[in-house]
This record gives structure tokens, sequence and C-alpha cells, in this order.
């Protein structure tokens, strides 16, 4: 049986919302930021840089209006909170708030989507251009002095001794898992260099047959040169790439991750990497942030692997249309309006 008590309306009061509290601003803003919408949008505001889970109640308990990034917000956190209205999570996952919670108690619960796009895109590309031209391999040569003491023009890498080699992008097969907003501008820019894109079916909803252009990921693994992930994390995609996936795909074959840590078994990873069986793994999120420094990725003997902090949505530009979008929504609850919505 769903809760039923502490219902409220999830309509606003007439009148200005407030008082608001933005629990982790210092994941979004280093004060580089013009915040000057959400002032315009409700108030007054507390900011706080992070919010521990034992004082998240505290920091909660007069406000109509919440924020939170990745601040878990759960139903012992909104019952101490009996004037909450409106919680905005100002990311795209809601893994962070009790939905039903929300729900039964009349709290509205906004997200943004699409914020980040030309960032998250630009991230990919970076790490997969990186793995293409062995980037930080030619870098680190120039410093070590090997091209000055090359008898030619240019220093060719030598792969009979293990160096990494120069690929071309155009012509190779990537692989993609999640073919939403984000999948399908990937995929744009891949068709651009000269790739062959393949999708996936969603999981948790294969067909027999697929839908048209989908392909079930057991028949995509073995296909690609790189698998790219854009899916959110769920029960049905919680260890999506694991051993049996990880040993499906090609040898040598690149698995990137800017979507959630949890997709990929990471132990798995770890021994596939070790084996040679995988050729790389670009990886900007974990399955711990920030991960403990004996996270099993974080090894230092782990070959072919590039972890990025979970920045690829991170330029000014997404997160300052984040702090705007996250206003908006404000905005639109006050008005009545139905506006990102995910409760």
């Amino acid at each position: 049986m769903p809760e039923t008590h502490d219902k409220r309306s999830a309509k606003p009061a007439p009148g200005r919302l407030g008082p608001a509290v933005l629990l982790d601003r210092g994941s979004l803003d280093t004060g580089d930021l013009d915040d000057s919408a959400l002032a315009a949008a409700c108030g007054p505001w507390r900011f706080h840089a992070a919010t521990a889970a034992a004082d998240t109640a505290g920091r909660i308990a007069e406000a109509s209006v919440v924020v939170s990034n990745k601040v878990v917000i759960e139903a012992a956190q909104m019952d101490a909170a009996p004037a909450l209205r409106l919680v905005c999570i100002a990311a795209t996952g809601t893994n962070n708030v009790d939905l039903d919670a929300a729900r039964a108690r009349g709290i509205a619960v906004t997200n943004v989507t699409g914020y980040a796009t030309p960032a998250v895109v630009q991230h990919v590309f970076a790490l997969l251009l990186d793995w293409a031209v062995g980037l930080r391999a030619r870098l680190a040569a120039v410093r070590a002095g090997a091209w000055s003491a090359s008898p030619h023009f240019c220093l060719l890498p030598d792969t009979a001794a293990g160096e990494t080699p120069i690929r071309e992008l155009a012509g190779l097969r990537l692989g993609i898992v999640g073919h939403g907003e984000l999948g399908r501008a990937v995929a744009q820019t891949a068709a651009a260099f000269g790739m062959r894109v393949l999708v996936a079916q969603r999981p948790g909803t294969e067909q027999d047959p697929p839908p048209r252009g989908r392909l079930p990921l057991p028949r995509l693994l073995p296909q690609v040169d790189v698998l790219s992930l854009h899916c959110p994390l769920a029960e049905n995609t919680r260890n999506l790439i694991g051993t049996p996936e990880l040993a499906a795909m090609r040898p040598g074959a690149l698995l990137i991750n800017t979507a959630r840590g949890g997709l990929v078994d990471e132990a798995a990873l770890a021994a596939a990497l070790r084996s040679g069986r995988l050729g790389a793994a670009a990886l900007d999120t974990l399955s711990r942030e920030p991960p403990p420094p004996d996270h099993p990725l974080l090894a230092p003997d782990i070959p072919n692997l590039a972890i990025t902090p979970h920045v690829a949505w991170a330029s000014a530009a997404a997160r300052q249309r984040l702090i705007d979008e996250v206003a908006a929504n404000i905005r639109a609850f006050a008005a009545g309006e139905h506006r990102n919505r995910v409760d």
C-alpha cells in the first residue's frame, strides 16, 4: 500500500515561494556562475557548499523549496520538513530522491534534461580521440626526448614493441547503449567522423524480433570497435556490462562510460584490462563518487584505463544552463505549471 500520511497539496500557495535551500552548491558552482535567476524565482536562499547525510534534515526543516544535485532526500528528511513543497534535482538522474515518498506526501519533484549534451558529446570524443591517436603517449614521447633522438622527421609508434598505435575513426563501428538525447548526439557526431553506428535495443525491453534499427546487446557487442554507454542506472541496467559482455567484445575494443558507474561491473572490467582481453576503457564515472583510495579501478597496475572525475557534463556553459533550468522549474511550479516533473 502506498503511504498516505502527511499528504500535502502539490499546488503551491499564491505568492512567492520560500524559504529555499541549495544543499550542494559546490558540486555545481565554483563562483563562476550567475545565480540571479534563482534569486528571482524564490527566496530567501540558503546555500551550502556540501551537505552530509546527518545534516540534511536540519538544513531543509523550514524550506518550501530544496535544490539538490546529489544529496539524498528520503522519507525521513521529508517528514522533518513540513513546509516542503518542491524538490528540484539539479541533474537528470533521480535516484537521490525517494520519488514514492515524495508522491505520497504531495511534494513535487523536478529534474533537468538536455543541459549538458554539447559538453558530454565533446567529452566522449575527447576520450575516443585520445584512444584513437594515442595522444598521451605521443605527448609523453616528445617530453621524454624521443622525437629529438629520432633519425626521421617524424616519430612513428613502434607497435611491435607495444607502443600505442594510431587509428582512424573512419570505418570503425561504434555501439551505443541508450539512444536518448545524448546517445543520438554522440551517434550524429560519430557519423561525421565516418564511423558506422550500431544501436543496442533498450535494456530490459528486449523484443524478438527487435525494433527496426536496434540490435540485442549480445549481438551488438561482438561487432563493435567502441562501445559507449548512455543509458540510466536502474535495476535492469546495474552491472549491464559484466564478465560475459566484456568477453563478447572484440579483442582490442574500447569501452566508454560517461553515464553511471554502476552500469559496469568494475571488478570484471579491471580483470578484462589486466588480462588484455579488452583493449581499453575510458570512464567519467564510477560506482562510488568520490572513489575511495582503494577503489578497484584506481589500482596503478591496470593498463589502458583512462578515468576522468565525473566532469563530462561540467562545462561552464552547461552548468549555467542547469542553474537557469532549475530556476525555470521553480517559476513554473509557482505558476501552477507541470514542467519537468518526475513525480
